[in-house]
């Protein structure tokens, strides 16, 4: 069945669906509808000419509201199934009598079973799994012979177990880890400074729900996203709340850096800056319910590579709070960051493994409310410079000792030809 370009819209008493169908006569159109399946049948060839066709569905009850009807994504998420089926196997007779089944229940034959807190995980296979809900292999098995800068895993990504990918990309954090360049941006932060004043347009405007118009290009790239369904555990939906938290953190430097205008190493930074891009190694790190804490140690790879990656480097820097705006304003971050790795000839893989399935699970499962809560502690969030493992204090003390040291120089002394540190 082959789904055309739509939208939806509502007001108090009906449901208008305007579907994309060029050069359509209404006595070849077949309209039916069953409870929230709309179907379409058109009885003729492809037309390339351009219209539109209105569906004008009356509510069966005026003024009812049905939410997310700009979501396609979630309009076109598969219905969830039924967990509950029934039995399995059904005995069709049997030639015991009825009062042997009431022995046996008051006899209690039942012997209480347990099972060890963790069991070995089975392996059959050398490939590890990676990507959203560890959903993924074989996107790295010709790793070796492609340009991708930013893959920290080598020749081993397919085999690597996560413990090996984490201890992969702690090593290469520290092994890119430059102290004099954190100085020098310390020293002379004027222009960080600005770029940290900077307010992403989201966050200018009002995060309520109606002030949110996808345009056309975002439309159908919805309409273009694979259709699957999601069923993850309480730790697993956990975790990819966390993931999305390091997104955004990486979405949100690019584009304070680059004022919301994408360069050609924008999807060199982002892919840099992301751990489950880089490393495949995506939170939690540590265990528990999310809170402040578990956020601060999910967010410290983040603020690492932003320390030891890219041009500007400088520990005050915060993620912008764009979770707070709602499923609508982060399903527009996935979607420009899909347009940017998409847009490279190699980076694009992390939109196949990570991207496709955020923009589709993030309007299909995730909770409105839990991105706004969650987004709420990450604009409460403070982290500390100690955590991340480099001593980022006392670097900044020397450069203080070093320029009040200049400045008694200068009050004593004419100009010196010194460079500034």
């Amino acid at each position: 069945m082959l789904t055309p370009r739509f939208s939806c819209s509502q007001n108090d008493r009906s449901v208008v669906v305007s579907v994309y169908c060029p050069a359509v006569r209404a006595s070849e159109i077949e309209i039916h509808v069953s409870d929230a399946l709309l179907t379409t049948s058109l009885l003729l060839s492809y037309d390339p000419a351009s219209g539109y066709l209105m569906l004008t569905l009356t509510k069966q009850n005026p003024g009812e509201n049905f939410p997310d009807l700009d979501l396609l994504g979630k309009l076109l998420a598969p219905p969830p199934q039924n967990a509950h089926r029934g039995p399995a196997i059904e005995v069709l007779g049997s030639q015991d009598s009825p009062n042997e089944y009431l022995e046996a229940a008051a006899n209690d034959w039942s012997v209480r079973q347990t099972i060890p807190d963790t069991l070995p995980t089975l392996e059959t296979s050398l490939h590890k799994p990676y990507g959203f809900l560890n959903a993924y292999t074989g996107y790295f098995l010709h790793v070796a012979t492609t340009e991708n800068e930013v893959n920290e895993l080598g020749a081993d990504a397919e085999i690597l177990s996560p413990l090996d990918r984490r201890a992969r990309r702690l090593q290469h954090e520290d092994s890119k880890w430059d102290p004099e360049h954190y100085m020098a941006d310390f020293a002379d932060s004027e222009q960080i400074e600005e770029l940290l004043a900077w307010t992403h347009p989201y966050l200018a405007s009002s995060s309520s729900v109606g002030d949110v118009v996808f345009t056309d290009g975002e439309n159908a790239t919805m309409l273009r996203l694979p259709r699957r369904e999601y069923i993850a555990s309480p730790q697993e939906t956990r975790a990819l709340y966390l993931t999305l938290v390091t997104l955004l953190f990486s979405y949100a430097y690019d584009a304070r850096t680059t004022q919301h205008d994408p360069t050609p190493e924008s999807a060199w930074t982002i892919s840099a800056l992301t751990p489950a891009f880089s490393a495949l190694d995506p939170p939690p790190y540590p265990s528990g319910d999310i809170d402040v804490r578990e956020l601060a140690q999910s967010l410290t790879p983040s603020y690492r590579r932003a320390l030891a990656f890219p041009l500007y480097r400088h520990a005050a820097r915060t993620p912008d709070v764009l979770l707070a705006c709602g499923t609508r304003t982060v399903l527009r971050c996935l979607l420009e960051l899909r347009a940017i790795l998409d847009a490279h000839e190699v980076y694009y893989v992390y939109s196949r493994i990570w991207l496709d399935d955020f923009c589709r699970w993030i309007q299909a499962c995730a909770s409105e409310d839990s991105l706004k809560r969650l987004g709420q502690d990450v604009g409460r969030l403070n982290m500390s410079k100690n955590s991340l493992g480099w001593d980022l204090v006392a670097l900044e003390r020397a450069v203080l000792a070093a320029r009040e040291g200049q400045s008694d120089s200068d009050d004593e002394e004419p100009e010196s030809d010194k460079p500034a540190i």
